[in-house]
């Protein structure tokens, strides 16, 4: 795969690495219990389908466009979003490609970095204007549930989140406890968070991630 489609995957997983750290964090509501999913279950099938459809749409915004052609906007759906988010994090066995098409980190510590707080299990659903996601963390050495909600979208080249929901296991924390430290998380990974080379906006809409080249 070429280098923007892995900058773009890392970008939008760093995100979701940012509220984790936070998460751990507030100890005093470590709660154990398992909430519902967020989105059902995808058969090994389904997620490999949809992580290689993930792929291919990536591919449209590196491909050259003709000279005034408008700039390439692509759509994704929560299934297509989860599946690559699992399979970046080695949930999901890539289906067999091409060597000019692929190329793999040799472990999750190559997208996430060594030492930083281990997330797994992740799911996604896009509705409307929000994207809602589910992960599990460990804090001292306990599993934690871990929801959230917010607007994912880009702003002058850099990837934003704006929480609207937060939960640990099935305890709702208000999302004024929770933002500042996150959005400081955020500011402190600012230059990691910016757009890769080629997409000029990403956003949530009708459902779908949308992603606009440049």
């Amino acid at each position: 795969m070429e280098k923007g489609a892995w900058e773009m995957k890392i970008t939008v997983k760093r995100v979701f690495t940012a509220v984790t750290l936070v998460a751990g964090a507030i100890t005093i509501y470590q709660v154990m219990s398992k909430p519902m999913p967020v989105a059902a279950p995808q058969s090994l099938e389904a997620a490999q389908a949809n992580a290689q459809s993930f792929d291919q749409k990536i591919a449209q915004l590196e491909a050259p466009r003709t000279e005034g052609g408008a700039p390439e906007e692509v759509h994704f759906t929560s299934e297509e979003v989860s599946a690559e988010l699992a399979q970046s994090m080695g949930g999901v066995p890539a289906r067999p490609v091409t060597k000019a098409v692929r190329t793999t980190p040799s472990s999750p510590d190559t997208v996430i970095g060594p030492g930083r707080v281990e997330v797994k299990g992740y799911q996604v659903q896009l509705i409307g204007d929000v994207a809602r996601g589910q992960f599990t963390t460990q804090v001292a050495g306990q599993d934690i549930y871990v929801t959230l909600a917010g607007h994912l979208g880009s702003q002058d080249g850099y990837v934003t989140f704006d929480p609207t929901e937060f939960k640990v296991g099935d305890f709702n924390i208000p999302v004024s406890l929770v933002n500042s430290a996150l959005q400081k998380k955020l500011a402190e990974q600012r230059d990691q968070l910016k757009l890769p080379e080629g997409v000029a906006s990403l956003r949530i809409e009708n459902s779908e991630l949308v992603i606009v080249g440049k």
